[in-house]
């Protein structure tokens, strides 16, 4: 990833201002978005591997500064707040960081498509109706165009030519709604390889922090578009040692759905902590039971452990999926009733 500041795009910066912040934050700001933007935010995250600290303080620098920006054109409009910035941050930066601000409240139409090879973009835009190509093509950048034009059956060119030509108005419905299915049709063509690394864990952390409905929207739409990387996500997003966050009702019912070897073969490498919360869960009997099966079966693979600490781990979110018990997130907003 590149790490000049100015380098990087909107969801770049979206997803290290979200990292910084931490996962607490993030799921509160996670709720003020669309679907869309969790979801690209969501994969920006997981591919974010390695981020200097310059950057992090530019990007949340600049955070701040919009923000500020944001907040003295609501009370005295852009010229107040052109004003204000000026005097705190130059005349250049103050222009910058309103020019930024008016630009993201008018996206170009086709935004989208400006990032994609010219070549990729031909395949699935020369089927559509002339005049729909026509649409495409005036908003793209000339050399984009010309690419695309140049491609084009000899036939088609002048008649997409005319229609660029006469084209005057567009509703901005129709903008709207040309670009909705290009984008769908686009997404479903390009299903590009993200590569699973470091950033799965900040993704994991926002995931085990968001409200459940939130990460079940996530998990499903990542399921269909990157199952492998709904896998990864999804084997790391509660991990056996969080039977802490449970109070001792709820783990005593997940003992009842859990099988005694599993156990005993769960605990076996697990912290004194965890260790004591299940022991203190079952009845005295049942405790030493398990305990003498650990000391008996002697060492045992890692392999093995992990699965029967996986297997538990599945009971657990089985019994949150049907309401049965709660998982306390840590966002200090879980409302039982």
């Amino acid at each position: 990833m590149a790490h000049n500041d100015n380098a990087l795009s909107g969801v770049q910066k979206g997803a290290i201002l979200l990292i910084t912040l931490g996962p607490e934050r993030s799921a509160m700001i996670f709720k003020h978005l669309k679907e869309e933007e969790i979801e690209d935010l969501t994969l920006e995250i997981a591919n974010t591997r390695s981020v200097t600290p310059q950057v992090k303080e530019q990007v949340m620098e600049e955070f701040y500064q919009v923000c500020l920006a944001q907040q003295y054109i609501a009370e005295g409009g852009i010229g107040y707040a052109k004003e204000l910035l000026e005097k705190a941050l130059g005349e250049q930066r103050a222009n910058d960081v309103i020019g930024k601000l008016t630009a993201s409240l008018q996206v170009k139409p086709f935004e989208f498509i400006r990032k994609t090879e010219a070549s990729q973009l031909l395949n699935f835009i020369q089927d559509e109706h002339p005049q729909t190509i026509a649409l495409i093509l005036s908003y793209l950048n000339a050399s984009q165009a010309a690419l695309i034009v140049s491609a084009l059956p000899p036939d088609r060119q002048a008649d997409v030519a005319k229609r660029i030509a006469l084209m005057d108005r567009t509703s901005p419905d129709v903008v709207k709604e040309v670009e909705r299915i290009l984008e769908t049709k686009l997404s479903s063509l390009v299903n590009q390889d993200y590569t699973v690394i470091g950033g799965v864990d900040s993704v994991v952390e926002i995931l085990n922090t968001v409200d459940r409905s939130t990460e079940k929207h996530i998990m499903e739409t990542l399921e269909i578009d990157e199952p492998e990387l709904a896998d990864e996500i999804r084997k790391k997003m509660f991990v056996f040692e969080d039977i802490l966050l449970l109070d001792d009702r709820a783990i005593q019912r997940v003992l009842r759905d859990v099988d005694n070897g599993d156990l005993a073969i769960a605990l076996k490498s697990a912290n004194e902590e965890v260790q004591n919360a299940i022991f203190n869960n079952l009845s005295k009997r049942l405790a030493v039971m398990i305990k003498e099966d650990m000391e008996f079966m002697g060492p045992v693979r890692m392999k093995d452990v992990e699965e029967a600490q996986q297997k538990i781990v599945n009971v657990i979110r089985r019994l949150e999926d049907s309401a049965e018990i709660v998982i306390s997130r840590g966002g200090g907003d879980e409302i039982i009733v």
